[in-house]
């Protein structure tokens, strides 16, 4: 076993309980490390420091959260207006979360993560926007700008909301979600896939919420006005919001969620970085959001298609192209530190090279499922995580990143590999 991250890979530890030749999946277990005859007692744990409890009221808030933005929706566009933004909101999100899936499908995080990533963006974050975005532009428009313009020119209070407004307010409800994430479940944050996957389900459960919004006050437009076909509103913006433009809000949150894993990389010792960098993020997706509301608003008749050409374009394909890497990059962690475990008799020679490819993965999947059925497929996928989870939590040490639960983390990674290679 490798006991700490300084540990030489040439003198490895035997592993206890396998052979010289290495272990494998028809050899004993090995056994827990000893355990102290008289514990120390754990900590008294007040009754909202359990977990139990943190879940309980994180699902209430979010559920009576949800009940709020679902009756507010259904009020400002109607019962009918309601159910057909609903029904064309629904259309994108199977694309976007196939996407998300297969990005984080190298190192897939727990499904109750994903859950609450959409959740939030769809209920919490959706509801903190539909009431400070009417609250700050009152102020910003009545008791700041106003009195600038002259009387002239009054900006508009929607212009003004969308532009300066609204991205501050949405994007920094968007960027809690992962903040959370990002605090309490440091085991399942490690690094920039974390941060882009958890951020962009995020984006995309707001953008669902807002869609349904907008679609629905379309639908009701078209009601008042008989417009029908091509011609309605609500065809126009279907084409805007779901045909060119959904990813647009999961891409602003990108930039933040590309700040968090950056900084999940960096290691615990390097604080203000851990800071600096999620800011940095969300000040960009601040500055991209206002900049694609601003062109629709204020840069005239041709501002938007100019930003979408020249900005949403290119970001959309640099980050494609910087998700792609980094997946490549977490496949090179996998053949790069795993062999340190195959010396020590942890791992069969075979299996970094294994693990190294998602053609390899996939093969072994679909020879578990011949073989053993779903449960073979679901053990086996485990299994890939963890070692995935292993040789990145590896790289980390090598690179004098570690943190201090390293060994704990180690061991446990190494035990839970070593049941599934016997299962």
């Amino acid at each position: 076993m490798i006991h700490s991250p300084s540990y030489s890979a040439s003198q490895p530890e035997q592993p206890r309980g396998a052979g010289a030749e290495g272990a494998g999946p028809g050899e004993a277990l090995p056994p827990p490390p000893p355990m102290p005859p008289y514990p120390a007692p754990l900590p008294l744990m007040r009754w909202w420091q359990r977990h139990a409890v943190r879940v309980g009221v994180l699902i209430g808030l979010l559920t009576v959260s949800g009940g709020i933005i679902l009756a507010l929706v259904r009020e400002q566009t109607g019962t009918h207006g309601f159910l057909v933004g609903l029904g064309l909101a629904l259309l994108p999100v199977p694309l976007l979360l196939a996407v998300f899936r297969w990005v984080e499908a190298v190192e897939p995080g727990p499904w109750r993560n994903l859950v609450f990533c959409f959740a939030w963006g769809a209920c919490a974050a959706a509801l903190i926007a539909i009431v400070a975005n009417t609250l700050a532009t009152e102020w910003l428009v009545g008791s700041t700008l106003e009195p600038f313009t002259g009387g002239d020119e009054p900006l508009r209070r929607d212009a003004v909301g969308a532009t300066y407004v609204a991205p501050v307010v949405e994007e920094s409800a968007k960027a809690l979600s992962v903040l959370l994430l990002f605090l309490f479940r440091r085991q399942h944050f490690r690094g920039l896939l974390d941060g882009a996957v958890t951020a962009c389900l995020t984006g995309a459960g707001f953008a669902f919420t807002e869609n349904i919004l907008y679609l629905g006050n379309a639908f009701g437009r078209d009601q008042l006005s008989g417009d029908t076909g091509m011609a309605s509103v609500t065809a126009a913006t279907f084409f805007v919001r779901i045909v060119l433009s959904p990813f647009a809000h999961p891409l602003f949150t990108l930039l933040t969620g590309i700040g968090f894993g950056l900084a999940a990389r960096s290691g615990g010792r390097r604080r203000l970085r851990r800071v600096l960098l999620p800011l940095a993020g969300l000040l960009l997706s601040i500055g991209m959001h206002g900049l694609w509301n601003g062109s629709a608003t204020l840069m005239g008749p041709f501002g938007f298609i100019t930003v979408y050409a020249l900005v949403m374009v290119p970001v959309f394909g640099l980050s494609v192209w910087l998700l792609v890497w980094a997946r490549a990059d977490v496949l090179r962690a996998v053949r790069a530190h795993l062999p340190a475990y195959v010396a020590a008799g942890w791992l069969a020679p075979t299996e970094p090279v294994a693990l190294a490819t998602m053609n390899a993965r996939h093969l072994a999947r679909d020879h578990a499922r011949r073989s053993g059925g779903r449960g073979a497929v679901r053990a086996l996928a485990a299994y890939q995580r963890d070692a995935t989870s292993l040789a990145l939590l590896r790289r980390r040490g090598e690179r004098g990143q570690a943190e201090a639960d390293f060994v704990e983390r180690e061991r446990a990674l190494l035990d839970s590999l070593w049941e599934r290679r016997g299962a």
